[in-house]
């Protein structure tokens, strides 16, 4: 490395936010990436560890050792094409992106990570700058086509990767924009969409073309919230059209909770708030939901509901409570314990600092209204007895609530698609495909694959453009006998 000595004498820099009085204010992205030498400091922090576990961390495997030594050295360009070599849209985990790489990094057993996804953010900001993301057009057209039904990030590395290779290519989306949950789940002050609009051009002038407002099924539904879908394919014209589909849908089906009062008006799934936000500042149509001057209650402790109070306090909410039926993890992990898994420790996000109420081991039993209108909620708090979920007894307690917001996560994918191709599915209901073997990716239904979330099940944004990319790898091969695809 260009500094071996650089991890004993800098200290981690975190990227720095813009003022919460600033942000709230609107949705643009508030965080500011590091400067060229700040970005240096932290690349003279990585250690010659002799094993990377970085990069076991990282799912698209991406090369952080080598792209850390030239942003030390300020090689930025070449540190770009280290990072593109193995990440189709840097620009998407370099702000999205947990980082389960610094989870990984060494330095983490028993001091600060490296700040790893701040370097990224750095490279990838500046390969835009200075006009090094170009399309990469194959000299040569292999005759075959390819249909992706889904376009978030798992469709759209894919897609890349499939037209480099020279097939032909047609992505289609239910909804009016390009993006999956990734453009209407993700709110803009996390992640603004000019980032997918921008990649889009790229694509194009490689060759991907772009379908939107199609529903991939033998019966279009209802429109509903995530669904602008205006005409329907079916899987018997796909498979007549194209010489092989790919699967890349969203994990849709949100957990619901089934307790008395849950028909009250004023409880909604959480997309059912988020993606209407994201369509207003698109320039839709208003959000119907509203925070603004109401006591809201946030069920779910995980990122979809840290996005639902981002989102209420720039309503103006009255007050937010985000609930967690699980215990309040640790402020901070056993390194040496838990390295270099992802730790179980108590995260506050961006969006929490904004103002929030947090409160964990707490079961909502019911929910009570007036006309129809929720107005509050009764909980209680539990406690963990040999995995087993037990109500203290006399803990029950009532709270205001003019909109509870429900963020448990996601069971599935929505199954009309796979049912409609006739795929085996799992026991969770994803679709049932081996990554590894001769058969990766592929379903029970010859020439249909399925990657991301429609056969994982709910996961990161990275691990959807990991099997997206290792699909592409399959289907070139599948379609030309070998591929020179990376996987």
């Amino acid at each position: 490395m260009g500094k071996p000595t650089g991890f004993l004498e800098y200290q981690r820099l975190s990227e720095a936010n813009r003022p919460v009085e600033e942000r709230v204010k609107n949705y643009k992205e508030f965080v500011v990436h590091l400067s060229d030498d700040e970005a240096k400091v932290q690349g003279a922090r990585c250690m010659d560890c002799g094993i990377p576990f970085c990069m076991n961390g990282c799912p698209v495997n991406n090369i952080i050792p080598d792209w850390n030594d030239l942003v030390y050295r300020q090689d930025w360009q070449r540190a770009w094409e280290v990072l593109d070599s193995t990440n189709n849209f840097p620009e998407f985990t370099g702000r999205i992106c947990p980082a389960p790489c610094e989870a990984a990094c060494t330095l983490n057993i028993n001091t600060d990570a490296v700040g790893i996804k701040s370097i990224e953010h750095a490279i990838i900001d500046k390969a835009w700058e200075n006009g090094w993301v170009v399309p990469k057009v194959p000299a040569v057209k292999t005759g075959k086509k390819v249909a992706v039904a889904g376009s978030g990030p798992a469709g759209l590395a894919a897609a890349q990767q499939l037209a480099r290779a020279g097939h032909s290519v047609v992505l289609f989306e239910k909804n009016d924009r390009i993006g999956g949950l990734m453009r209407y789940g993700i709110p803009d002050f996390k992640f603004e969409k000019s980032h997918i609009d921008r990649r889009m051009e790229q694509m194009r002038a490689e060759g991907v073309e772009f379908r939107t407002n199609v529903w991939v099924g033998k019966t279009m539904p209802s429109k509903g919230i995530v669904n602008d879908a205006k005409q329907s394919v079916s899987p018997e014209e796909l498979l007549k059209e194209f010489d092989a589909v790919i699967l890349t849908g969203g994990a849709e089906q949100p957990r619901d909770l089934t307790v008395p009062g849950r028909e009250l008006n004023g409880i909604h799934y959480a997309l059912e708030f988020l993606i209407p936000q994201n369509k207003e500042v698109a320039g839709d149509q208003p959000n119907p939901t509203r925070a603004t001057g109401k006591h809201v209650v946030v069920i779910g402790g995980g990122d979809t509901g840290s996005d639902c109070v981002g989102t209420s306090n720039r309503h103006g909410a009255a007050s937010i409570t985000q609930f967690e039926i699980m215990p309040q993890p640790p402020e901070q992990e056993n390194g040496p314990l838990t390295w270099p898994n992802w730790p179980i420790k108590l995260r506050t996000s961006s969006s929490h600092e904004e103002g929030c109420e947090r409160d964990w081991s707490v079961v909502t039993k019911r929910f009570e209204g007036e006309n129809g209108q929720v107005k509050k909620l009764i909980a209680a708090r539990v406690e963990w007895k040999d995995g087993q979920m037990v109500e203290i007894p006399g803990s029950e307690f009532e709270m205001k609530a003019d909109l509870v917001l429900l963020a448990m996560g996601f069971t599935n994918p929505v199954g009309s698609m796979l049912e409609a191709f006739g795929v085996d599915k799992d026991a969770r209901g994803n679709a049932k495909a081996s990554t590894e073997g001769d058969n990766a990716y592929a379903t029970s239904v010859p020439k249909v694959f399925a990657a991301g979330d429609v056969r994982r099940g709910q996961s990161l944004v990275v691990w959807a453009i990991r099997e997206g990319r290792q699909c592409a790898r399959a289907v070139d091969e599948f379609l030309m006998g070998s591929s020179t695809l990376p996987r």
